[in-house]
């Protein structure tokens, strides 16, 4: 049995997005209103927005969270009649909303971990509603598997932890039909969002590269739509990204938001690195706040890692589980120093590095063979696959062969822990750990060092007997390639690949004097409990509303099909030109004006044959021939070529070099506008354009007779424009006392005499 949020296929691979599934005759969830009326069954091929025209009543405001996933947890009935639900009390989703203003509603839309039957899902959904303000999207199986485990699993995690399909075998190839499923699936969120969301009131926060499409399909419906996206993973460098065959419809997709939030500076500029390659879009930096200008609309771009949440880590720490489990570790690992690594079972988690790296340790540093033990926790693969296999084979192995070499009776300086454990019992390997070392060779951000921090700290108020009342310490060794890693200034950074320097690291940081510890883990204790979770949302959400607050003051359009769509936003003053006034005042008219660029409007930008086709020719005679019309074709371009191109336009006017020289007709002469005719500059500039030239390449020198244009269009985009800025320097260094004005444009730099006005 189909459920109902089945998406055709067919359809979305030819580019449609129709409405899904049939329709049934089954309640809907309630929708929120603003205004008095009746709102009729949604259809989805509508263009514009569902909401009315009258403004808004005073209401709350609300923000819908979308996930891949709900924070609630699902377990079958002991009767098996129905479902019984509770808080995922480690949910992100549901920790961030101690960083949103108290009175704001939160309402969550993302799928459950559990197989709902079909006939059961209408009652599930009311009752997710009604007791936890949650609004689950129930995928089908196939589209669920495509989805998760095809695309998002085998296409995104591994492309954006650098890791590319070189081969069928490693990686696999570029397969269609998941991206179809991929589409399909946030197609699916797109409509639960749809059917509760009120676009004048509320707020919408997306997370995660499961929804990177999610964006467009609510954008084109609701053009003012308040929309924020945070990726929770790494986004790669623009080479790596690049790669991606769809690279294009996701990164239209996200610019349907309106703030894209990144935990580090390296991802956000790998983002707008991808924005300038791809798509021809700068960012400005205005205030210290990034902003990409996109058809009238300035994206922002926050940079904010994400945090802990403090009160539940408090919490764990005065459970008398813990207390019990410290006491039992401390004995189990008594004279001996622990190093803990505490990583999901996965290929980029460097867990094989990392032994590796105890080896290497063990063998450089004998006097830690007998005394430092690594405890690795590898808590279960959330993804699967062959190499996933086989890393978990390296591990066993090296498990092994490492316990043999080293080991005796009653030691071993490997203990493998791979099982899953309870965030209490981590806790309590937290506290009786010297340091924790994190070798992810990739890792979007890693929270593990911030526990452990906390963790090592304790709770002052505690009178448990494991707590020290000693100073508290801790010592980090951290992977570089890591989202905390910047954050962590006290740590030590390593290049997990380095096994020798990790090594090292690693018996730095247990040698390390007490005192040096105390310093560096306060410093950490002082940004992690300041910059925890709370802090990260409320600064996402104002920023959020600060790039949102002149939405309903710009007049929106939305153009495009498919994931070409986006909103060209302009001034409320703009009025748009309507072609049958055009024509009625032109018939009208005397006298008329036509003034015609000629790259880009008489000929297109992109085309290599720069000379006017016959049709062109056709068209601008015919304008010409009427005795009402001036018609002049004003350019940047030499007059020789312009007037070779034109010579069979015999009434045509033309400004060649931006006004420059310019003649009235074919049978006039050339008449120079510019004032001064003395050119020895170019002896100066040409020198000086020729040096930038040699040294970029794609660049080029144009020659006119009124100017000097070097052209950086064909080099490589932030090269080229780094080298058209200091370009611009030197030549208004060198030309200080000439006639001259130097400027930059798009992709050029041009010197050219100045204008000097009566």
């Amino acid at each position: 049995m189909m459920s109902r949020s089945y998406t055709n296929l067919l359809d979305l691979a030819s580019g449609n997005f129709p409405a899904m599934g049939q329709p049934r005759e089954k309640k809907r969830l309630p929708r929120v209103m603003t205004v008095p009326g009746v709102i009729s069954e949604l259809d989805d091929d509508q263009a514009n927005s569902v909401t009315s025209d009258a403004p808004s009543s005073a209401i709350q405001d609300r923000i819908i969270i979308v996930a891949n996933q709900l924070p609630v947890k699902a377990k079958r009935r002991p009767d098996n009649k129905g479902w019984s639900f509770s808080w995922d009390d480690d949910s992100l989703l549901l920790q961030l909303k101690d960083g949103l203003p108290e009175e704001m509603e939160v309402l969550y839309v993302g799928s459950l971990k559990v197989d709902v039957d079909p006939v059961e899902q209408d009652d599930v959904s009311q009752l997710l509603l009604d007791k936890f303000k949650c609004v689950p999207a129930f995928l089908p199986s196939d589209i669920l598997t495509k989805f998760y485990h095809g695309f998002c699993k085998q296409h995104l995690w591994p492309l954006f932890h650098y890791m590319l399909p070189f081969s069928a075998s490693h990686g696999g190839r570029f397969d269609r039909s998941l991206w179809e499923a991929y589409v399909a699936a946030n197609k699916i969120f797109s409509q639960r969002v749809i059917e509760v969301i009120n676009p004048e009131d509320d707020y919408v926060w997306i997370h995660d590269y499961h929804l990177m499409v999610l964006p467009t399909f609510l954008r084109r419906r609701f053009n003012r739509l308040r929309m924020g996206f945070f990726l929770h993973s790494p986004f790669p460098s623009s080479e790596i990204y690049r790669t991606l065959p769809v690279r294009e419809e996701i990164m239209k997709a996200l610019l349907n938001s309106d703030l894209i939030g990144f935990h580090t500076y390296d991802y956000a500029r790998h983002f707008l690195s991808c924005c300038s390659r791809m798509l021809g879009l700068e960012y400005q930096s205005k205030r210290g706040y990034i902003g990409v200008e996109y058809y009238g609309r300035t994206i922002g771009i926050k940079i904010m890692p994400v945090g802990i949440h403090m009160g539940q880590i408090k919490s764990v720490l005065n459970l008398a589980d813990k207390e019990w489990r410290v006491a039992e570790l401390k004995q189990q690992f008594e004279g001996k120093t622990v190093l803990l690594g505490v990583d999901d079972m996965d290929v980029f988690k460097g867990i094989d590095l990392k032994l590796l790296a105890m080896e290497q340790m063990l063998k450089q540093h004998p006097k830690w063979q007998g005394r430092a033990v690594l405890v690795q926790i590898a808590n279960p693969s959330r993804g699967r696959g062959k190499d996933l296999e086989d890393i978990q084979a390296e591990i066993q192995a090296s498990c092994k062969r490492i316990n043999e070499t080293f080991g005796h009776t009653g030691y071993e300086p490997i203990v493998l822990i791979d099982r899953p454990v309870s965030l209490c019992e981590r806790f309590a390997y937290y506290t009786i750990a010297e340091c924790v070392v994190v070798t992810a060779v990739r890792d979007g951000m890693n929270l593990t060092p911030y526990e452990y921090i906390v963790g090592r700290q304790g709770v002052s108020e505690s009178e448990s007997s494991s707590e020290s009342s000693g100073p508290k310490k801790s010592m980090l060794v951290v992977s570089e390639f890591i989202g905390c890693s910047p954050s962590l200034s006290g740590a030590i950074r390593v290049n997990p690949w380095n096994t020798e320097s990790t090594a090292e690291a690693m018996n730095e940081a247990i040698s390390m004097s007490d005192a040096e510890k105390q310093l560096r883990h306060e410093k950490h204790y002082r940004y992690v409990s300041s910059h925890d979770v709370a802090f990260w949302s409320r600064s996402f959400f104002q920023d959020l509303e600060r790039t949102c607050k002149d939405h309903f003051r710009r007049r929106c359009w939305g153009i495009g099909l498919s994931f070409g769509f986006r909103v060209v936003a302009l001034d409320p003053n703009f009025r748009k030109l309507s072609i049958d006034h055009i024509v009625s005042v032109y018939l009208r008219s005397k006298n008329r004006a036509i003034l015609l660029d000629y790259d880009g409007t008489v000929m297109p930008q992109t085309s290599h044959n720069k000379t006017p086709s016959a049709e062109v020719i056709s068209i601008i005679n015919a304008l010409s021939g009427d005795t009402k019309n001036a018609v002049f074709v004003v350019s940047g371009r030499g007059r020789e070529s312009l007037g070779k191109w034109f010579s069979p336009c015999k009434k045509l006017g033309i400004a060649a070099e931006h006004g420059f020289f310019m003649r009235w007709s074919a049978n006039d002469e050339w008449e120079l506008c510019g004032q001064n005719s003395e050119f020895g500059w170019k002896q100066i500039a040409e020198p000086v354009m020729k040096l930038y030239t040699e040294s970029t390449d794609g660049s080029s020198i144009e020659t006119k007779e009124s100017a000097l244009v070097w052209h950086h269009r064909d080099a490589d985009p932030g090269f080229g424009s780094s080298q058209a800025k200091e370009m611009l320097d030197h030549l208004e260094s060198v030309l200080a006392n000439e006639p001259v004005a130097v400027k930059s444009g798009q992709f050029i730099v041009e010197v050219k005499p100045q204008v000097f006005l009566p």
